[in-house]
Order: structure tokens, then sequence, then C-alpha cells
């Protein structure tokens, strides 16, 4: 019989905007100012049981984030309550609980200790979870020379092998390559399925969210819209998610470089969140400012569709040289007729290459959502959209 792990009863979470008084150096009296409060989660309530995974999706700023870190008692909620039986084990951030100085093996006991295990539990563990993340060969080095891959590997590993009754995992398996992601989902489906222990799990990834949980919760603006099966709440997400937006005001300043500003539009024609035409020429404009000085800094595409499944990567690699210190634009043009109707979203990536080798200046995703919609069709009876992202037009010779 199943019972329930967690129940979350009417959880709130709400900050206050603006300053409350002023003090100065020139102005000792208190000037009361207006403050407003805004709710990143506004009366939310579900439960978990024993054995379950629980997928929880929605857009950026949903209060995704947010519930995970009052579930893993690193917040407080502002009003509700939450009752847990069990231990919770909660890998949020990469390296979260590791101590930059320790080793990999001092880092175990820590991080199990942070967990709440006992070191015999720890011990008899020990040998699994380093052959799981799979850096055996530096388990003595310290911590602070892992790259974020090594981290998130021994982290996960940590997280998923000691014996905790609810794992919470936050998106971090992004860091990881495909082969180890393809292993934690895995991993984590055998906790559920196995080992009979609750597994919570947020991601943009509707593919990995689908493949994992057999529940989920969708969050909109702080709000619980959907607590259902896993097919449920992603359908209801998908058609909530199908906002387009065609131009985005981004102003992403990271390592001296200014992404200002992008659009799409047709054929140089701006158009303001409205579906694309599939017969037009497709151009996406990038407005930024670069203040330091790069070697070769290009933009990397990633299109993919609203589970996440990328299916296209383009590059402005060796065919532009950005400018320096110089409000700047570059455009990049699709051809008419390429993508199939449906649904996009746009990943955003500033890469340098240096004679050091590759690395990210900007990683911004899910920068615009945008709708591409049939070209006209003179049959009335067309059966409906064809399978597939691409639908571009070859030549025939005959």
């Amino acid at each position: 019989m199943t019972h329930k792990v967690l129940e979350v009863k009417n959880i709130s979470k709400s900050y206050k905007i603006g300053e409350l008084g002023v003090k100065s150096l020139f102005n000792f009296s208190k000037n009361k100012h207006h403050a407003s409060t805004v709710y990143s989660l506004n009366d939310v309530s579900f439960n978990v049981n024993a054995g379950e995974s629980l997928g929880v999706v929605g857009r950026n700023g949903a209060g995704k984030s947010t519930l995970l870190k009052i579930l893993s008692r690193i917040t407080s909620p502002s009003s509700g309550t939450i009752t847990q039986n069990g231990r919770i084990a909660s890998l949020l951030e990469v390296g979260t609980g590791f101590h930059p100085e320790l080793t990999g093996r001092e880092n175990i006991f820590l991080n199990g200790a942070i967990l709440g295990m006992r070191k015999s539990e720890i011990a008899r563990k020990f040998d699994e979870v380093v052959s799981f993340s799979g850096v055996e060969q530096y388990i003595d080095t310290p911590v602070k020379r892992y790259s974020s891959g090594m981290y998130v590997r021994l982290a996960f590993a940590v997280a998923a092998h000691l014996e905790n009754e609810i794992l919470i995992v936050d998106e971090v398996l992004a860091v990881g390559d495909a082969a180890f992601q393809q292993k934690c989902l895995a991993k984590m489906k055998s906790i559920g399925n196995d080992l009979g222990r609750t597994v919570i799990y947020v991601s943009h990834n509707i593919a990995s969210v689908k493949a994992l949980c057999t529940k989920a919760i969708l969050l909109e603006k702080g709000v619980l819209k959907s607590y259902d099966t896993v097919d449920k709440v992603v359908q209801l997400y998908q058609g909530s998610n199908a906002e387009f937006n065609n131009s985005a005001f981004l102003n992403i300043e990271r390592n001296g470089f200014l992404l200002k500003r992008i659009v799409l539009s047709h054929s140089n024609i701006g158009y303001d969140n409205e579906p694309l035409i599939r017969d037009a020429v497709l151009v996406f404009e990038f407005s930024y400012f670069i203040s330091s000085v790069y070697e070769n800094p290009y933009f990397n595409l990633k299109l993919k569709d609203l589970e996440g499944n990328v299916f296209l990567v383009t590059t402005s690699h060796e065919l532009i040289k950005l400018e320096f210190q110089k409000d700047a634009k570059v455009k990049m043009e699709i051809p008419a007729g390429f993508f199939n109707e449906g649904n996009y979203i746009i990943d955003v990536m500033v890469i340098e290459k240096s004679s050091k080798g590759y690395f990210n200046i900007i990683d911004e995703q899910n920068v615009l959502t945008f709708q591409i919609l049939p070209e006209k069709r003179e049959l009335d009876a067309w059966m409906g959209k064809e399978p597939g992202f691409i639908k571009t037009r070859f030549n025939w010779i005959y």
C-alpha cells in the first residue's frame, strides 16, 4: 500500500519589493517608501507518494527553483506547511555541499553527513558512489581542481546512492555529457521503481520528464496550474508555453560581451509576437556590444521543439568578424520553406575560439519561442501536418 512521503499544504513565498526606509550620511531621518509584495509561490498544495517520480515544469520565473529550495529546507516558506516522512537529498546546484579544499573522498563523507547519513552508511556505499561517478583517478584530488562535469558526476552519485527516501534534482544534469545524463535518468528511474524511493525532478527538457516521471505539476507565475499524470500536465504546459516571442530585449552581459536584443522577422519585416509563414525567408538579427578583446568570438544557435529536443545547430564560426567597442548587429537568414510547421525554441550561445581552446561567453536557453504556420495550399484534401521538423525543398533531377 502506498503512503505519502511528502505533503505540501498552501505553501507561499513572498518578497517585499521597494525600500521600506532610507538612511544616509547626509540624511538621518527615515524616509518611508512604498513597498509591494511579490509572490514567487502562491498557495501551492500537492502530495507525493512513496516510489513516485514527480516532474516539476513551468517557464522561467514560474517558481520551480523556489519550490525546490523550500522542500530542501534551504529557505523557509512565508506561509503554509510541509510534512515529510523520510530524509531528503537535494541536488540543486553543481557542487552543493562540497568544500573546494577537500578531496573527492573527503567530500563524499562531508556531503553524506550534510544529507543526514551516518558514517557507516556512507562507507558502505563509498565504492559504489565512486564507481558511478567515474572520477576514481581523481578521488584524492581537491575538488577545486575538478571540472564542472566532474563536480556534477560526483555530486549526483552521492545524492543518488546514499539511502535517503526523497531525491530532489534540479536541472543539474545539463552539465554532464549525453551518456552520463542517460545514466543518471536510468539511476533515478531505478530509485523509484526498484527501491521504492521518491524522486522530484525539475527540467526544461520535457522529453526527460516524460521518460522519468509518472506524475507532474505545472507552475505558472508561482501558482499551481495542474497536478496530474505527466502526459496531461505536459500537454497543458506545451499549450500554455506557445506564447510566441519573436523579439527579446536581453541585456545579457557576461565576460565583456553584452547581448542586447534578438529579433526574428519575415524577410526584414518585423513581427511582434506573431506566427511566421513557412514560405517566407526568416531573419535572425542580433544586437550586441563587445567591451573585451576576443580572438574569435562567434554565435551558435540551437533550435529545438517544445519538449527540448535539439534538431538543428548552426554557427557563425569563420563567417563573421564581430566588431569590438562598437554597437553592432549581425543577421542570419534561413531560406523560405526550410521549417516544417510547428512551434520552436531557440537557445543562443556566444563562444570564443582562442589559442587556449573554446569557452562559452554567453549560454542562454529558451530565448525565443516562435511558430511556423503552413504555406497556403490549393488542395482541400490535406490530411494534416507531416512529421519532422525540417521540410526543405531540394533539387530533383530527372
